[in-house]
């Protein structure tokens, strides 16, 4: 099996909430949108798909974990710099979403935490070591120095 991950797929309570927040409130532009399904281009050989939960169910086979707490994972938006960790965090925030204030980082980055409709955590991230500047478009990866 390749190394590699083709689609990240979040079954959603209520996917016209979770469109309007994506689509609305964040501008993705939906490659799919389905009524029971949207899917976003997320970058190279990578889909996003958030699924309606009881469609997710019928054909996953079996139920979703519902309830409070923290899921056990998060998604990450690695930006170029500080300030654009800030700026994603406002446009979260205007979005609806509950929004964590950023901080410096102990291995010198600068992230901060964002929830979609679902609860589902979102890093936004400043990294500026070499897996960071990877994972950014039109950076260069090589490390500096």
């Amino acid at each position: 099996m390749d190394q590699r991950i083709s689609f990240v797929t979040l079954a959603v309570a209520d996917l016209a909430t979770s469109r309007r927040f994506y689509v609305g409130g964040l501008g993705w532009e939906p490659e799919l949108d389905d009524p029971e399904v949207v899917m976003f281009d997320a970058g190279p050989r990578l889909v996003f798909a958030l699924w309606d939960r009881a469609a997710f169910e019928a054909e996953v086979g079996g139920r979703a974990v519902q309830g409070q707490g923290l899921l056990p994972f998060t998604l990450a938006h690695n930006v170029e710099t500080p300030a654009q960790v800030d700026e994603v965090l406002s446009l979260a925030a205007r979005a609806g979403a509950e929004v964590g204030r950023a901080t410096d980082r102990e291995w010198g980055g600068y992230t901060g935490y964002f929830a979609d409709p679902d609860g589902v955590r979102w890093e936004v991230a400043w990294n500026p070591g070499p897996i960071g500047r990877r994972v950014v478009p039109g950076t260069d990866p090589t490390p500096r120095g």
